[in-house]
């Protein structure tokens, strides 16, 4: 019987032990891809860089210290994390995105570099949770053609803006015929109607706002709520 008995103990003792030793080296496995995923994010950044012109996207914003803006449609914070530091520790970037898992690695590295004033979103489909009548600029970058309803989404950033406040949306053009089409476009000219229904002002457009050679053709559009 005690036989019996050490033996169920011994076999408890070494099911435990294998159990923590997968505990701990799924834990490690997490470790290492997020911080893997980190390092890519860092590469994949700086590569966009080079084409993607952010200094004049965030000029297009007009953002001064204290402002409150959104990046809707956020990602892992390519944007909200440039955004930041120029609205400093009076102002606050809302990161809004659909996917959890992106914005997890946005207050990651938010915290890594104690961007403090960047506060993360989970939005909706039809509804990015935004505060009204607060925001100074949002900007809407590569995810304008994800919206499935995108007159209600420009309704809410409407309402989201004060008087005066600045909407500025980058996006790929649809590709030439002979190419084959991704779906991860949208016509400017069929945005810039959307925008003015939604009561917005046109302050400038640029059809041609990123050309590529053998790559998408990007334009950029500034609104601005009457």
């Amino acid at each position: 019987m005690a036989e019996e008995t050490s033996s169920w103990t011994y076999r408890g003792r070494l099911l435990l032990f294998l159990l923590s030793a997968a505990a701990v080296f799924g834990a490690m496995y997490v470790l290492y891809a997020g911080l893997n995923t980190l390092q890519r994010l860092d590469v994949v950044e700086s590569e966009r860089d080079r084409w993607q012109r952010p200094a004049d996207i965030l000029q297009a914003l007009d953002l001064r210290e204290g402002n409150v803006v959104v990046d809707l449609g956020s990602g892992a914070g390519y944007f909200a994390l440039k955004i930041s530091p120029i609205v400093g520790g009076r102002g606050e970037v809302l990161a809004v995105d659909l996917r959890k898992l992106s914005l997890t690695f946005l207050w990651i590295r938010a915290a890594m570099r104690r961007a403090h004033n960047i506060r993360v979103i989970t939005g909706d489909e039809d509804d990015p949770h935004l505060p009204a009548e607060t925001v100074d600029s949002i900007l809407i970058a590569n995810t304008y053609h994800e919206f499935r309803h995108p007159r209600i989404m420009l309704a809410h950033a409407f309402r989201s803006l004060r008087s005066g406040g600045r909407l500025v949306i980058v996006d790929r053009s649809p590709r030439p015929a002979n190419r084959e089409h991704s779906g991860h476009e949208a016509r400017l000219a069929t945005v810039e109607d959307e925008v003015r229904m939604a009561g917005f002002e046109i302050v400038d457009r640029k059809d041609a706002f990123i050309d590529r050679p053998d790559d998408d053709l990007w334009w950029l559009l500034v609104a601005r709520k009457r």
